[in-house]
């Protein structure tokens, strides 16, 4: 009698065979990973305890000193800010409108995959044309239904102030995102097994209910997904960003990966705009992460 624990060394057999296929279906993947992610962020951080400046072939290691400046620099945390604010509205309001549609293409409708096309649409136009689209939507639709209507709120020059140049920014952002958060809750939605709903319909539950106490809890791991991809996506924003405000007026609608980009290229201070990098790359790590601890804990089997 084989006592508990040991391995099977058939089985142990089997693992190693099953390694070649193993490396031909995730092979690639790492390697693309390890390359495109790891390898550049490892080279980040070198550089930025360094005084390169993106051009030179030489450099000197200047320890800390870009990091102090990072800390002392008001318009870098000024556009982090932005960006924290963007996302927190951006990541809730393009979730609740995906839960929304989801929720009601869940059900048995007419043209029910029309409607789904429809609305994920918009993440199929790329971010720097998806800017300049709705640039123009903005400076001539919106004008001139506000002048027709008499209503100031559409009328007004939309980047000519802070605020109207974020939430310019939150309705472009939400109106592509949540077309491609609809579909991981549609799947979600999918996922739920039909006598859960019957079972608390027969025990007299009304739909409010039924939504709070089967259906959310259920969806927990595409809430987590969601979130996660919106918090991702949203935190990165920088090709909407310069192609709809370019950061105006006065840079107050600049994100924080246009503030590293301009850093890094415009002005040539590679280094230092490695240094706002990994800091920013770290933050968007302890924001994610956080997230996923949190929505992770509610999960429920399924």
């Amino acid at each position: 009698m084989k006592k508990q624990g040991n391995v099977n060394p058939s089985a142990k057999r089997n693992n190693y065979k099953q390694l070649p296929y193993y490396a031909i279906f995730m092979g690639p993947t790492i390697i693309l990973y390890l390359l495109l992610f790891i390898i550049p962020f490892i080279g980040e951080v070198f550089y930025s305890f360094t005084d390169w400046n993106g051009i030179s072939s030489s450099f000197n290691m200047v320890g800390l000193k870009n990091y102090i400046k990072t800390f002392g620099d008001e318009k870098y945390w000024y556009s982090m800010w932005f960006t924290i604010k963007f996302s927190f509205f951006t990541v809730i309001f393009s979730n609740l409108i995906a839960f929304v549609w989801s929720y009601i293409l869940s059900h048995d409708i007419p043209f029910r995959n029309f409607w789904r096309a429809l609305i994920f649409l918009p993440r199929i136009i790329g971010g720097v044309i998806l800017g300049f689209l709705w640039r123009f939507i903005f400076q001539e639709v919106f004008v001139q239904f506000g002048k027709a209507t008499g209503l100031s709120w559409f009328a007004q020059d939309w980047f000519s102030t802070e605020s109207s140049s974020f939430w310019a920014l939150v309705i472009v952002f939400t109106w592509t995102l949540s077309g491609y958060l609809m579909l991981i809750y549609s799947a979600g939605f999918a996922s739920i097994p039909d006598t859960l709903i019957e079972a608390a319909t027969i025990d007299g539950a009304k739909k409010g209910q039924i939504l709070k106490d089967v259906i959310i809890p259920m969806l927990m791991p595409s809430i987590t997904r969601c979130l996660f991809i919106g918090i991702n996506w949203a935190m990165l924003l920088y090709d909407t960003n310069i192609s709809l405000t370019s950061g105006n007026p006065f840079r107050l609608s600049e994100g924080a990966t246009m503030n590293i980009y301009a850093t890094a290229f415009r002005t040539n201070q590679m280094a230092y705009g490695a240094a706002k990098s990994t800091i920013f790359v770290l933050v968007v790590v302890a924001i994610t992460i956080l997230q996923v601890i949190l929505t992770s804990r509610k999960e429920v089997e399924q």
